[in-house]
């Protein structure tokens, strides 16, 4: 696994001044949070584009409109993914990193003298980190390698049993990572909602509860998040999406990015656009690119009256001439002021208040419990100012729910897990595709998706999904 590789190489050679070396490193508070705030950053690679193919391209709510997709993109676009696509490869090496570095974090505090209350903070932020980043490598891939050990030598790496465990052994993992964060970050204030807290290790247990079909445990522990009462829905939705969002009362746990320095920036300004030269709607007219754009089967998605819509979807563009033309466009994290690709500064929410009320909603109608389920998803509604509902079986709630996730989270990497988790992809995706005529079909084998091909030729005791 070339990020487990790479890790134990790069820290065991001799390095530049400029480089951080083990042997002089992790030795004090300072530089356990240097380590933890390059881990975070890690994360800005994989929102900025991968992950959002995986949770919006593959499905209805978003398609390709410029005439030259590199393969990997159109791979996703037509749900025909293969080994070497590189999109995936870059998924696959981006959160194994952070996992081993997160490991590499854990295995030294125990090694420095540090307060009590500083190992508490950085085990459960290690902990966090590296259940977040298995908890996307599993539904995307599978069966994994589990590695909660840091390696100090290859010999240790070849050593290694490699070979992928099943889901429920990942799963495992995950849970008991994040039951310890959530315990060990329990009274500590983060200033920044870019760092994980007891509230964020919360939330993801309870997604992880959905996701395994636990859903009485779903209930209980998102039910902990709604009475910490640190968190509320924010009252103008547009806020959520656009410059100055940061630590917003809705925000869990959000991916910073910042205008003005090279490196820093998001892209979702460019590749929610459309591709057009004589686009007038950035400084310095800057082209889009047209790599995520809204279906026009998700722009009819909304009810009569949805708030939602028209902060989610534009319909029209202005041009360069000063004239506007009809073109679907996703308003999402677009910086409106930059004029630079890939300078974006609105960060990226990954978890927010909205998803625990709706996730809490689904697990209390999985339950028996629809009535009570209700209240949390008519919060959600009653700020898009739409009608309460009410008066549904369990199936129609649950189809209720499928459709208010898709337009509260529209852009933000959800709908695929959502239709695989609720076993919903492949009735959902293959109307979709049949309806606009296309050929498409998603199989059973390809609600994962294929071990990027590198990885197997670094070891071949990593073995291919079926199908791939």
């Amino acid at each position: 696994m070339a990020g487990l590789l790479s890790s134990c190489s790069d820290f065991l050679d001799l390095q530049p001044e400029f480089q951080i070396n083990e042997k002089a490193f992790y030795k004090t508070a300072k530089d356990f949070e240097t380590a933890l705030t390059g881990n975070y950053a890690n994360l800005q690679s994989i929102h900025n584009g991968p992950l959002l193919n995986v949770g919006e391209l593959t499905t209805d709510n978003a398609r390709i409109e410029w005439s030259s997709p590199t393969q990997a993109e159109a791979e996703f676009d037509e749900l025909n993914l293969s080994a070497s696509n590189a999109i995936l490869g870059s998924i696959w090496t981006s959160c194994f990193s952070t996992i081993s570095n997160s490991n590499n974090l854990l295995t030294r505090l125990d090694e420095v003298k540090l307060a009590d209350a500083q190992h508490k903070q950085y085990r459960g932020e290690s902990l966090f980190l590296r259940a977040y980043n298995y908890f996307y490598l599993v539904r995307i891939f599978g069966e994994l390698p589990i590695v909660p050990v840091a390696f100090r030598s290859p010999n240790e790496i070849m050593s290694f049993d490699m070979s992928r465990k099943p889901t429920s052994e990942v799963y495992n993992m995950i849970i008991q990572d994040l039951a310890e964060a959530a315990t060990l970050l329990s009274g500590i204030n983060n200033t920044s909602k870019s760092r994980a807290s007891a509230g964020a290790a919360k939330t993801l247990l309870g997604k992880v509860y959905l996701t395994t079909k636990q859903y009485d445990k779903a209930r209980d522990v998102l039910k902990e998040v709604v009475d910490m009462k640190l968190y509320s829905l924010s009252t103008d939705y547009r806020k959520l999406f656009t410059i100055n969002n940061d630590d917003l009362p809705e925000s869990i746990f959000e991916i910073k990015y910042l205008s003005g320095n090279v490196g820093e920036g998001n892209s979702f300004s460019t590749i929610f656009s459309p591709s057009r030269f004589d686009l007038g709607m950035f400084p310095g007219n800057m082209q889009g690119s047209g790599r995520l754009i809204p279906t026009p089967q998700v722009a009819n998605a909304y009810e009569p009256g949805d708030a939602r819509r028209k902060i989610s979807i534009g319909d029209t563009v202005r041009l360069v001439s000063g004239k506007y033309e009809k073109e679907i466009h996703g308003l999402k994290f677009v910086d409106f002021t930059t004029g630079l690709v890939g300078d974006g500064g609105v960060n990226f929410t990954s978890l927010r208040y909205a998803d625990v009320l709706l996730m809490y909603a689904e697990a209390l109608n999985e339950t028996g419990n629809t009535d009570g389920a209700y209240v949390y998803i008519n919060q959600v509604r009653a700020r898009a100012g739409l009608s309460a509902l009410a008066g549904l079986s369990k199936a129609a709630f649950a189809l209720a729910m499928e459709r208010e996730r898709r337009v509260e989270f529209l852009l933000e990497g959800h709908r695929w897990f959502d239709l695989v988790r609720t076993e919903r992809a492949k009735e959902v995706l293959n109307k979709y595709f049949k309806d606009v005529g296309l050929s498409y079909t998603v199989q059973d084998h390809e609600l994962i998706m294929p071990i990027p091909l590198r990885e197997i030729d670094i070891d071949p005791r990593l073995k291919q999904n079926k199908g791939f």
